[in-house]
This record gives structure tokens, sequence and C-alpha cells, in this order.
């Protein structure tokens, strides 16, 4: 729920102040509770949805319509359920090419809808949502990957990493990420508490933990996580379940480079 109104917010103010929000969407299990509640009620009826741009963090190279699709669950959850303009969604597209080829692909569409010389500007996302594997990894940036050191590109490739599935990826670059005006981490799951442990409370080294990597250079970034996740976390303790027993989502607003001090409940 909080991932949701966090993104009616964002729509708010970028709509508010430059007449368009520029949303950057995430994979995986953990937002697409999030997405289902933003297509419905009072969520979708707040967001103009005619000025609003949609991208992706990443891919995986499998058709629109395997359940392991990025742009698959997206559609099923959010956008086949709202009124936003065919032309403002920009996904990864996969079939047909390398990995390689759809990178460079998308790298170039990036370059052509913000005019700019990705040597010299940066995309200026409104909010970026991304998650964080049981190793530490964000959108398709996996541990020792070459993708870690991508300097000279928004979007670029990588192998599989060590968890399944065993395919290539396409993925938004550290300087297309850290560009961005919010970036909002969304963790839920006991298995990620030690590589959470290690990003917020251990300085860890991006190339170990590839989310430490995430510094927003003049934006802010935001954790959601839920209990199970933050059970390792000095922040953490003594929190409990609600009466209802749902473990309770909390927002770890932090400066880039510097662990969290603060969680508060929902």
């Amino acid at each position: 729920m909080r991932t949701a109104d966090a993104i009616v917010a964002a729509a708010a103010v970028a709509i508010g102040d430059r007449g368009r929000f520029l949303l950057v969407l995430s994979g995986g299990t953990t937002p697409e509770n999030a997405y289902s509640l933003l297509s419905q009620g009072k969520r979708a009826a707040a967001i103009d949805w005619s000025k609003v741009f949609v991208f992706f963090g990443d891919e995986r190279m499998v058709p629109a319509s395997d359940a392991r699709s990025n742009l698959g669950m997206a559609q099923r959850t959010l956008l086949g359920r709202i009124a936003i303009p065919p032309g403002q969604v920009f996904p990864l597209r996969t079939e047909g090419r390398s990995a390689a080829g759809a990178a460079a692909e998308y790298d170039a569409e990036l370059l052509r809808f913000f005019a700019a010389d990705p040597r010299h500007a940066s995309p200026g996302f409104d909010l970026i949502l991304l998650g964080m594997g049981e190793d530490g990894h964000t959108a398709s940036l996996f541990p020792h990957a070459a993708a870690l050191d991508a300097q000279d590109a928004w979007a670029t490739w990588s192998p599989p990493g060590v968890l399944p599935p065993p395919v290539d990826r396409v993925t938004l670059t550290y300087p297309a990420i850290n560009s961005a005006r919010q970036v909002l981490f969304v963790v839920a799951g006991e298995k990620k508490a030690p590589a959470l442990r290690d990003i917020l409370e251990g300085r860890a080294n991006r190339a170990i933990r590839p989310a430490a990597g995430v510094q927003p250079i003049d934006g802010t970034l935001t954790w959601l996580i839920d209990r199970d996740a933050g059970r390792l976390l000095r922040a953490c303790a003594g929190i409990a379940s609600d009466p209802a027993g749902v473990p309770p989502l909390g927002g770890f607003p932090a400066k880039a480079g510097t662990p969290a001090r603060n969680f508060h409940k929902p």
C-alpha cells in the first residue's frame, strides 16, 4: 500500500512541477500488489495517466507472454488496466534480437526521448522503483558483473546471475539510475535480510552487493522494507507485526551512501 501511495505522491509533484511524470517500473514479485492497487479506485483516479511516461529498469530476454517477463507482469497488473497512451510506454524489446542488441536499442530510445548526449547529461527520471535480490543485486546488476562498470550508456546487458531464471538480461546502468529525482527500493522477505544489513549498516561494496551502488546524485533514496527483510537491522529491533498479523512495511529515508537510522510503521 505504501508503495502505491508513494507513486501517487511522486506523480502529483512531478506533474505539478514539470507537466509530466517519468516512472521506471521494477519487476519481480514484490511490486505486483502495488501495481494492482495503483490500477484501481482512488489511486488510479488520482493520477493523470495522459501525462505519465513509463520505462523499465530491467528485463529478462523472454517474450512478453512469458510469465517471467517484467513487461508482461506490468501489463497484467497495471498497464492493461489504466488509460495510458500506448506511445508513452517504453518497454525493453527482447524478441528477435540479442541481449546486447536490445540494450543498444533501449539506450538509443532513451537518448531520443531525453534528446541528450549520454556522455554529458543524465535521463532525470522522476521515480525509479527497484527491488533487491537475496544476493544484493538490483535491476539486473549482478555481483561482479561487467554491467556494474558501464559508464558510457544508460542501458546495458548482462548474462544471468546465480539466481534463476538462467536467461540474459537488459538493465539500466548506475548512471541512469543515479540521475533519478527519487529512487524507491521495495524489499520483502527474510532471505534478503543479510544483504539488506550489509548495505544499510555494513557499507557493502557494490561489486558484492550491487544495490549499494544506487546513490542518487541529486535525488532521494528511500527503502521500504517489511519486518522479515529488516530483521537483522539494529533500527528494526523490537518492531512487531501489526494486530492483524501482517508484517509492517516501513520506510527508511536515507542519504546516499549513509546508513538508514529511522524505521517508521505505515
